[in-house]
């Protein structure tokens, strides 16, 4: 159910009929390494911002940012671009890295640690759609190297709450126990890892239990249920030199059994499985949910059969200017729409294919009526309160024209009765909607 109130003018110039559906959907991760350190105490605290350039005019427009990696000079980011990849066009991509010095969003506040250049089809036609490239942008200073990977996404649909807890973790601390936390890894068809979840930390504990947390199956293994998921267990160090525990592999599919003795793992680590020989495990990992959760798009909700109910209501204000001058909102041009009639046809001609009965409630506010001049601010478009429904989006347009050549533009600006003239109407709705029910 949607209620559209009109009282803006602007409206973007996408044209639907003529846009390009995109061949597919890539995600693309990003890793750095050898990174310039900017930090005197520290190391660096990196983050990579995605620039992406416009098809006319060129001009390089921020795309995204990954998260802030604290205290290391070679992030692996978790944080996943999502790009339309169009075969046919040359898409230029900007990845730019700095060193994080303050809660600032202002970029011009942190230090600039380089840049790289590239296409999203150089990305995708590398081998293994792994590309490589030296960061550059500091003269005289070798800034490190950027890995950029980039994998097609299906359309798998699922997102699995999973939560998990640790079991006599190895003690890695000199004074106190291990700060653990996990991070989980998808395997590639060219035998690498793209990481894709970490955990949070949890403090001085060999006994963890982290919190559940949500993840699209499409990041976890990408729809393939027998992919490889790596999970490896660390230390947390304040330095960003985290200890290494061990890892433990799964696959969706034996997480999907769920809370069970298949699903605790014996934490590895092989280093030391090498060097002594009564080495068992540094610990376990035990899933202790899983539940899998589908997400339903737009489209499933209008297959399903929901309408769309569309409800307008227009400033008539005398905010928006005299009608009868350009510079108002509401000018009638023999030769244009207005800004009020431009928003009805673009928002009404795309929601009308929605509503079967094509009966739309059209309501001002904001006005003078005739014949009293009373001020009013929920009257029907079309002169008739008792039943203010407009036959398709034409219908409301004309009722909307004839209310400009009757009513006085006042104010002020309320529109809390139209708001409440469409709350009672779905209260009602819902009400009858329930005794129908209940009478079948």
């Amino acid at each position: 159910m949607n209620n559209s109130f009109l009282n803006m003018a602007s409206i973007g110039d996408f044209d639907p009929l003529n846009a390009s559906i995109p061949a597919t959907k890539v995600e693309i991760t990003v890793s750095c390494r050898n990174l310039l350190d900017r930090d005197t105490f520290s190391k660096s605290d990196p983050i990579c911002v995605l620039y992406t350039q416009g098809m006319g005019n060129k001009e390089w427009r921020e795309f995204g940012r990954t998260e802030v990696i604290d205290n290391t000079l070679n992030p692996d980011f978790v944080r996943k671009f999502i790009l339309d990849y169009f075969f046919e066009e040359r898409q230029n991509l900007r990845f730019d890295l700095y060193d994080v010095d303050s809660k600032s969003a202002n970029l011009s506040k942190h230090d600039f640690l380089g840049q790289a250049h590239c296409t999203l089809g150089e990305v995708v036609g590398s081998l293994g759609s792994r590309l490589e490239k030296a960061l550059g942008g500091i003269p005289g200073k070798k800034c490190g190297t950027i890995i950029v990977k980039a994998e097609e996404l299906n359309n798998c649909r699922e997102s699995v709450m999973m939560q998990f807890c640790g079991n006599k973790l190895d003690k890695k601390d000199f004074f106190g126990k291990s700060d653990p936390f996990l991070v989980f890894y998808r395997s590639n068809e060219d035998g690498t890892f793209t990481i894709c979840h970490k955990t949070e930390v949890v403090k001085n504990t060999l006994n963890p239990v982290w919190q559940a947390f949500k993840i699209p199956v499409r990041a976890l293994c990408n729809g393939d249920y027998d992919r490889t998921i790596k999970v490896e267990v660390y230390d947390w160090d304040r330095d960003g030199s985290h200890d290494f525990i061990g890892e433990f592999s799964t696959s969706y599919r034996e997480l999907s059994r769920g809370q069970s003795q298949f699903n605790v793992y014996e934490v590895v680590n092989p280093k030391k499985k090498g060097k002594k020989k009564k080495y068992l495990n540094s610990g376990t990992v035990t899933l202790l949910s899983f539940l899998v959760d589908i997400e339903v798009t737009f489209l499933d909700y209008i297959k399903g059969g929901t309408q769309i109910n569309f409800t307008v209501a227009i400033d008539f204000t005398a905010s928006n200017g005299n009608p009868a001058q350009p510079t108002s909102l509401h000018y009638m041009s023999p030769y244009q729409l207005n800004a009020y009639a431009m928003a009805l046809k673009a928002v009404g001609e795309i929601i009308q294919d929605y509503d079967s009965d094509k009966m739309f409630p059209a309501l001002g506010f904001g006005a003078k009526l005739p014949p009293d001049g009373r001020v009013s601010h929920e009257f029907a478009l079309n002169g008739n309160p008792q039943n203010p429904y407009c036959t398709g989006i034409e219908g409301v347009m004309e009722a909307y024209y004839q209310s400009l050549k009757s009513v006085q533009l006042y104010g002020p600006t309320n529109f809390s009765p139209v708001i409440n003239h469409v709350a009672r109407y779905y209260t009602n709705t819902s009400i009858n909607e329930k005794c129908l029910s209940h009478k079948t």
